[in-house]
């Protein structure tokens, strides 16, 4: 709980500081010698990243952009609090669940009149440019186009003995086979899949396979403890069963591609992003394979929907916001720009873009797209916009999930835990 409250005031004092900065914040106009940048994610990423910076370099040489990078549990603690001191980047890596809290605090600089202009954004398609609106305002340009994903170690699945995960199998059929591969696993404490009861993302597509979501249109949360009950039950079983990693192993993933279980050769399966599959692969030394999630049932939906794998935005009151818009531009549409980033971040939102990298991609960047274009058919629309205080749900679900995997409280308080911490965390915003 202490964690939980931490990290709510630092953001709240962030985005607080943040709003009376911009009140006395230089001209929009004002141009900066250097601006920087923070985002999260791989090391993978912050090689393309860095890349992408020193390119353009070439482009603007009396520009500097100073860039850093964190993991994402620590990533946003590191934002707030360099928001709370008055010391904002001048571009922030922004995600859908926080986009909303950052710019109806006054966080973020509209950027809707540099559409057309700095932006060449208007071939994205009005889905994927709306992904950045809070309240009809454009906050954040869409960095690429992702979904839930699973990833897997196709070879060891095979060997086992046991069907790999694949589109249309459900979760009662991915937990049989989960527990085959780890009865037959080719070394000692080696499990089918990593334990995905902690993930947000993991949670949100399985309610969206049930007919609830993670929020509702007016800002509530959009299960109950019986529907929590059940996804930690879910989890438990697979435990129980030796299918899954046990609590003290997946205690030691930090949410980020590194320290995952399947990276680390403890898991033959990861539930993640699939614009990830690129940073993934390049840490494991088996091939890989992605597919959907397990569905509920044969003929229910998948859950997934197509999200902006991440935004940017540019911090309200940086003295550089026209050049910052100009490297975003460099980044999201111009063929320079995303030839160096590839689809690490997501598949281009800009159709051009995406057609003239097409034929450029190697053999792993291809099979994500591949993937994103299979799933399409049957996504179902975007969830909800999350309230203000969503940031924080991830870690109270995280928390709860290991209370319950370490045999601390049974589904059942965790459900009810779950569901109480998340209704406080968003009546505190």
């Amino acid at each position: 709980m202490p964690m939980m409250l931490h990290r709510r005031g630092v953001l709240s004092a962030g985005l607080a500081a943040l709003s009376l900065a911009t009140l006395g914040g230089g001209s929009a106009q004002a141009q900066a010698a250097r601006l920087r940048m923070l985002w999260w994610g791989s090391q993978e990423r912050a090689d393309r990243t860095n890349k992408a910076i020193a390119a353009y370099k070439q482009v603007k040489p009396d520009l500097d952009i100073a860039g850093e990078f964190a993991g994402w549990s620590d990533y946003w603690p590191r934002l707030a609090t360099q928001v709370a001191g008055r010391n904002a980047p001048d571009l922030i890596q922004m995600d859908y669940r926080y986009i909303f809290e950052y710019g109806r605090r006054g966080a973020l600089a509209p950027l809707d009149d540099y559409i057309g202009k700095g932006l060449k954004i208007e071939d994205f398609g009005k889905m994927n440019i709306d992904s950045g609106r809070v309240d009809g305002k454009l906050y954040g340009i869409n960095l690429g186009v992702n979904s839930s994903a699973v990833f897997f170690d196709k070879a060891a699945w095979e060997k086992s003995g046991a069907t790999p995960p694949a589109i249309g199998q459900t979760w009662e059929e991915f937990a049989e086979n989960a527990a085959k591969l780890s009865k037959n696993k080719p070394k000692p404490g080696y499990y089918a899949t990593a334990d995905a009861s902690g993930v947000e993302p993991s949670f949100e597509n399985w309610l969206r396979q049930n007919g609830k979501s993670l929020y509702t249109q007016d800002g509530g949360i959009g299960f109950d403890p019986t529907d929590a009950t059940k996804w930690f039950t879910l989890w438990a079983d697979l435990r129980k069963s030796g299918a899954c990693v046990p609590a003290d192993v997946q205690a030691l993933d930090q949410l980020n591609i590194e320290t995952n279980p399947l990276t680390t050769g403890k898991a033959a399966t990861a539930f993640a992003h699939s614009n990830q599959f690129v940073g993934y692969q390049k840490l494991n030394k088996s091939k890989l394979a992605i597919s959907s999630y397990p569905k509920s049932t044969k003929d229910g939906p998948s859950g997934h929907y197509l999200k902006p794998s991440m935004l940017i935005s540019v911090a309200n009151g940086s003295p550089g916001i026209e050049q910052a818009v100009g490297f975003i531009n460099f980044l999201v549409a111009e063929p320079q720009g995303i030839d160096i980033l590839g689809v690490e971040r997501g598949v281009p939102a800009s159709e051009s873009m995406r057609n003239q990298l097409s034929s450029k991609l190697d053999e792993v960047s291809k099979i994500m797209v591949d993937y994103i274009a299979e799933i399409t058919p049957g996504v179902g629309d975007l969830p909800p916009a999350p309230p203000p205080g969503a940031g924080e749900f991830a870690f109270v679900l995280k928390r709860t999930a290991e209370e319950v995997g370490f045999g601390k409280i049974t589904p059942e308080e965790g459900g009810d835990r779950l569901v109480k911490e998340s209704e406080t965390v968003i009546k505190r915003k």
